[in-house]
Parts: structure tokens; C-alpha cells; sequence
């Protein structure tokens, strides 16, 4: 039993770290608030040294695959790919609005899959913005655009464990490994996004506009030339760079496989991920003369100190007692049934995702279910669920994810305004049927090919 001081400072430690992480005076870096937050409770003494080795082991690897995706962004922003990727998003919309929309759905999926949540959100934002902006549409006209990219972007992470930190840390703790948790859940996590891709066409498709001016816009392409569809050699503008950005997309998308390939085999995952972006980095110094170095300067190394500092918040309360309460009240649900055991985890992670985060969220639920002492087959079903929870059902509330915090700030930085009210009026239409939706999906397609 620990003292009732150190109960109490666990405690308002948590509070306080919530608090100024989603307030963000000044606009702080959340890793500030996490690191204080730790800082107090490792001096509450509800986390030992001893558990601070243990934290290190699950959350150091999972830090270092996800900062080395983000470094093959950073080399790919380097190539022009965002400019690139704008003009290509225009080319193929062919000055359709619902055919922007869509393309603008599979984008940010497939830079979700690429890379990760939060990646996609810094990738595919100011893409969209650069071409929002040359539209010269208007803050309604954009809202369907913006809004639905990072919803999609952020939900992606739920079918491979690899697109989002959270969900990594979570698989290590469970003993989980990379290759099998995709093979449960990409099929339901698709069929969600879908569902949820649906949703959001219904609630927008008013707002989208039919036709976009196709001959309004000007992209700059490379430095000092600029694409437009009516300049001359536009054309082989475009095309210089295509086949460029196709290879290095084809190698990034060949770094992601090597992923599950190395998981399946017993290869450490953050190893392949940190070789493939190594070899980036020097196929950047050979084309394009810049040296490595710079890109340690734009790396986002307060993910590692946030990933770390939250990690033991939740490993205070954790230790106080925490999910000991929780598997008091949850674990005879969960042992009911797969149905029950998905549903129940899932609409709890969900919100607890949309009242202290997801990060924290997912990292109770998680540690209070290797507690429970479950059969295998349920306790990866109400890990899965939870990831449900945590990607998808965290997304009614801007706060709910971090990538939506990033998502709002990208957005004020572009002064475009868009309230939690527009937010919300959105989120509580498509989220919850879609969380429902993905949660029965993943019950149905695990008993078909896991349940003999």
C-alpha cells in the first residue's frame, strides 16, 4: 500500500499534465507538461527506478520506429513532395470537387500506412492547405476537405499496429507481435474507414463543391518554377519529378513490409525502420548534395520525452491502484463473451480516449487487461478493441488524439479557422455508428478465421 501523500500527488500529478496539454499555454511543446508530470510523480514515489527500466524497454523502441518514419517524411519534403503531390492530387480530380474529396481520403490513408498518424497529419495538412488555398475557396468549402483528412488520417492507424505509437507500445506490453496483430485487425480496420469515408461524403456532400477551377491554380513545383495546367510543358514539369517520387514511395512502401517481415521472424522492427531511413538520408545526400545533419534538427525528439513521461504518469496510477479498480468493475463483462468483451473495452477506451487522451487512455486499459488474467483469444480481442477505442472513438473531441491537437494548430498557424463546435458537429455524427460499426467487424471477422 503506498501512502496516502503519494496517492494523492500521483494523482493531481496526472491532472495537472492533462490539463496543460490540452490548453497549451503559449502554445507548449506537450512534452513540457509530460515531463513535469513524471517528473512529480517519480518524486511521489509510485514509480521506482526499477520501473523507470521497465518503462525504457517498452517505450524507447517504439519511439525510435516512429521518429525514423518521420525522418523518411522529412527527406521526402526535401524532394519537393508535397508540391509535387498537389499537383498531382489537382491533375487527377480533373476540376471535380468530390473527386478532389475522395482523392483526398486515399491520400491521407495512404500516408497514414506510409508513415504514421501524426506524420500523416504534418504530410498531408499542408498539402491540402497548398491546394485549398490556390483553389481561393472559402473556410465552408474547405472544412469538408480538412476535417475528413484528419479524421481518415488519424483512424488509419487502427488497422497496423506500426502507425502510431500509442498502438506500439501497447502490442509490446501485450507480447503481441507486429504480423499477427495486422492479420486480425487490418480487415475490420478497413472496413471502418470505409464506413467512415461514407459517413462523411453524406454529411458533406453539400458543402463539397461540384466543380473546382482546374485552370485557377499555380503549384511550385520545384524552386523558382512554378506548375500550372496551361503553361507550357507543364506537362514534362510534372513528369521530371514523377518517376522520382514514384521509386522513393515504392522503397518507402518496401521498408513498411520489411517491417512485418521482421517481425514475423523475430528481427527487431525499429532496427529495419532505422536502417530504411539511413538509407534515405544518403540517397538524399547523393541527389540532392544536403547532408544528414540538418535533419537532426528537425526531428521531433520531444515524441521519445512525451512517449516516455506519459508512459510513467500511467505507470503511477497504474501502481496506486488504478486498474485494479478497473478489473473490479470490467472483468466479468469482458469474460462474458468476444461480443461483449469487444464492445464493453472498446466504447471505454473510447472515452476515456475523449476525456484524457488517447495516449493515456489506451495505456490504462491496456495494463489493466494483462491483469485480468484472460483467456488468449479474448485478451487480443480486447486489445484490438481497444486500439478501436483509442484510433477511431477517440476522435469525437479534438482532444481526444494528439494528432488532432497538431491537426488544430497546423490549422491557426494557415489562419483558417474551423471551431470545436464545427468540429463536433461533424464527429458526432460519423464517430460513434463508425466505432459500433468497427468493433462488430472485428467480433465477426475473428470468429471466421480465428474462433476453430
Amino acid at each position: 500500500m503506498y501512502h496516502l501523500s503519494t496517492v494523492i500527488i500521483t494523482i493531481l500529478a496526472f491532472v495537472l499534465t492533462m490539463v496543460l496539454i490540452f490548453i497549451r499555454p503559449k502554445n507548449m511543446n506537450e512534452a513540457i507538461p509530460a515531463t513535469i508530470g513524471a517528473v512529480l510523480v517519480f518524486l511521489s514515489g509510485s514509480v521506482s527506478v526499477a520501473d523507470l527500466f521497465d518503462i525504457s524497454s517498452k517505450v524507447t523502441g517504439a519511439a525510435i520506429t516512429i521518429i525514423a518514419t518521420i525522418v523518411m517524411a522529412i527527406v521526402l519534403e526535401s524532394f519537393g513532395f508535397f508540391s509535387w503531390t498537389a499537383a498531382l492530387m489537382l491533375k487527377i480530380s480533373k476540376g471535380s470537387g468530390v473527386r478532389l474529396f475522395w482523392n483526398t481520403l486515399l491520400l491521407c490513408f495512404l500516408m497514414t500506412l506510409f508513415f504514421n498518424n501524426d506524420g500523416s497529419i504534418l504530410i498531408t495538412t499542408p498539402i491540402l492547405i497548398l491546394i485549398l488555398n490556390n483553389l481561393k475557396l472559402k473556410t465552408r468549402q474547405k472544412i469538408p476537405f480538412l476535417l475528413s483528412g484528419a479524421l481518415i488520417a488519424t483512424a488509419s492507424s487502427a488497422p497496423i499496429g506500426v502507425s502510431n505509437i500509442v498502438n506500439l507500445i501497447a502490442l509490446k506490453i501485450i507480447g503481441m507481435d507486429l504480423y499477427l496483430q495486422t492479420e486480425m485487425m487490418f480487415i475490420p480496420g478497413v472496413l471502418g474507414l470505409l464506413f467512415l469515408s461514407y459517413l462523411l461524403f453524406l454529411v458533406f456532400k453539400k458543402d463539397i463543391p461540384k466543380e473546382i477551377r482546374f485552370h485557377s491554380y499555380t503549384i511550385p513545383l520545384q524552386k523558382n518554377r512554378l506548375y500550372h495546367p496551361l503553361q507550357k510543358n507543364a506537362d514534362s514539369l510534372f513528369e521530371q519529378q514523377k518517376k522520382l517520387m514514384i521509386n522513393m514511395l515504392i522503397f518507402v512502401f518496401i521498408v513498411r513490409i520489411s517491417l512485418f517481415i521482421a517481425s514475423f521472424i523475430g528481427i527487431s522492427v525499429t532496427l529495419v525502420a532505422v536502417l530504411g531511413s539511413i538509407i534515405l538520408l544518403i540517397w538524399r545526400w547523393i541527389h540532392l548534395k544536403v547532408n544528414p545533419k540538418d535533419v537532426l534538427g528537425k526531428i521531433p525528439w520531444h515524441i521519445l520525452i512525451f512517449a516516455f513521461s506519459m508512459y510513467v504518469i500511467i505507470f503511477g496510477l497504474h501502481n496506486i491502484g488504478l486498474t485494479k479498480f478497473l478489473i473490479g468493475h470490467l472483468q466479468t463483462l469482458v469474460n462474458d463473451s468476444l461480443l461483449h468483451a469487444s464492445i464493453t473495452m472498446g466504447a471505454i477506451t473510447a472515452l476515456l480516449s475523449n476525456i484524457f487522451n488517447n495516449h493515456p487512455a489506451l495505456m490504462i486499459s491496456t495494463l489493466a487487461l494483462t491483469d485480468m488474467g484472460l483467456d488468449p483469444l479474448i485478451m487480443k480481442t480486447v486489445y484490438l478493441a481497444n486500439i478501436i477505442g483509442s484510433d477511431i472513438g477517440s476522435l469525437i473531441l479534438p482532444i481526444g488524439t494528439l494528432a488532432t491537437l497538431i491537426w488544430m494548430h497546423i490549422l491557426r498557424k494557415n489562419k483558417i479557422h474551423i471551431s470545436w463546435l464545427d468540429y463536433m458537429k461533424v464527429t458526432i455524427i460519423v464517430i460513434p455508428p463508425t466505432l459500433i460499426f468497427t468493433l462488430i467487424s472485428l467480433y465477426l471477422w475473428l470468429l471466421l478465421v480465428f474462433v476453430n
